[in-house]
């Protein structure tokens, strides 16, 4: 039974005193080559939202009365908050209403949220 118990500890004792491996390093692996080249999209942009739709004066005041595409107004909407800081500024989310925009708002301060449907609002279709 000492015998035993003495082989065992000498196990034990050899599994300690083995030197730690040390991993080699490896070189970064690099990424796969993407195939997007060989996979054509056959995605079509919509016609929707490329057609001239005709703003109405109030909305003309601000953005022109040329027939341009929606996206394109309420960028230009969005040009108009910016260059005069129109943006609240305790609440980034809400945009008050200047002289222009208190006609084409209805009040003196909308939130963000509700710009596209104003805007939707006073589109001439």
């Amino acid at each position: 039974m000492a015998k035993a118990s003495k082989k065992a500890a000498t196990k034990k004792t050899a599994a300690k005193k083995a030197p730690a491996k040390k991993t080699a390093t490896k070189a970064p692996v690099k990424a796969a080559p993407k195939k997007a080249a060989a996979k054509k999209s056959t995605r079509k942009p919509n016609a929707a939202f490329m057609a001239p739709l005709q703003p109405d004066d109030t909305l003309a005041a601000v953005v022109g009365s040329k027939p341009m595409p929606r996206t394109e107004i309420v960028k230009k909407v969005w040009d108009h908050i910016k260059k005069n800081n129109l943006q609240d500024k305790t609440n980034r989310r809400m945009i008050n209403a200047d002289a222009k925009t208190r006609t084409l708002f209805g009040k003196d301060q909308i939130s963000m949220f509700d710009l596209a449907k104003i805007v939707n609002n006073h589109i001439k279709k």
